[in-house]
């Protein structure tokens, strides 16, 4: 038996790292070596050291490059990368506030209509986002939101808002109200009961959510496109100005970028892994 989860964990393992070792190999070139014709895996030391100046710092210049403002841009990686934490953070923030007060709403309450308000939430995310686009560009110049992170941040959390609503709804219905009512017999009130008992509690629920809030507006491309020109643009939209490059396409700058664009997102699930890992099982097991 061991033999054989070995047999299936090393080949599922090598095609998730490839992709990513491919990205490690590609930043570490030059890029004369990243267009070769002839594509390889593991770097030549001609590929990227000039003959006679054999030092590895040359292997950095794409990740030296992302610190620099590119050919027709008017910022650097950083600032967009910059641009995406704080977008992501606080849109992802408040997905995971309001949507945790209204699923309890939901789950507690006697709301007339329920079903339907619950559908209607879901039903924002059958629209395509590009087809709002316009609309929400016109409202937007009314109120001065285009290329500011406010307009960005409220946008994201407007459509994260039912993934948001429906997923912790499940987690607080499985949640036994006993806990609710002992408390209000000892004298709390309704929020100090929410406050006390149910976040602490929802605390699994609250993580599996705000990682998937986190990478839906971590990888968002159109909204970020359409209401930005330059100061609030975020990561996908600085990679697609890349491949417009009248110099060619920077494939090293572009792979040393994906993998720091990636990075956040790998800490911030390592850092709430365990709570995922709970939230797979959570309410499967009846009490």
């Amino acid at each position: 038996m061991k033999h054989i989860r070995w047999f299936i964990l090393v080949p599922y393992f090598l095609l998730a790292t490839t992709p990513l070792i491919w990205l490690g190999v590609t930043s570490l070139k030059t890029q004369t070596a990243a267009i070769n014709s002839t594509a390889t895996i593991i770097p030549s030391t001609k590929e990227y050291v000039p003959v006679g100046n054999l030092h590895f710092s040359a292997s950095l210049n794409a990740y030296q490059k992302l610190a620099i403002p590119s050919s027709g841009s008017a910022y650097s990686f950083l600032h967009y990368l910059n641009n995406s934490l704080i977008i992501g953070l606080l849109s992802t923030l408040a997905s995971v506030a309001l949507g945790t007060g209204c699923a309890y709403g939901f789950s507690r309450f006697q709301i007339r209509g329920a079903q339907d308000w619950l559908f209607f939430i879901l039903s924002t995310r059958f629209l395509p986002p590009l087809a709002v686009v316009v609309p929400v560009l016109m409202m937007y110049r009314q109120f001065d939101l285009p290329n500011t992170h406010l307009g960005l941040i409220l946008l994201y959390t407007a459509f994260n808002l039912s993934l948001a609503v429906w997923l912790m709804k499940g987690f607080i219905d499985d949640m036994p109200r006993a806990y609710e009512e002992a408390a209000l017999v000892d004298g709390y009130t309704r929020f100090q009961a929410f406050y006390k008992i149910i976040l602490p509690q929802s605390a699994t629920g609250m993580a599996v959510t705000a990682v998937f809030c986190m990478i839906s507006a971590w990888n968002e491309y159109g909204f970020a496109l359409a209401l930005n020109n330059a100061h609030a643009v975020t990561v996908p939209v600085y990679f697609a100005g890349l491949q417009g490059n009248i110099q060619g396409i920077p494939w090293p700058q572009i792979a040393a970028g994906v993998l720091i664009f990636a990075l956040p997102i790998v800490i911030f699930t390592v850092l709430v892994r365990n709570h995922l890992l709970r939230g797979v099982t959570f309410g499967t097991i009846k009490q």
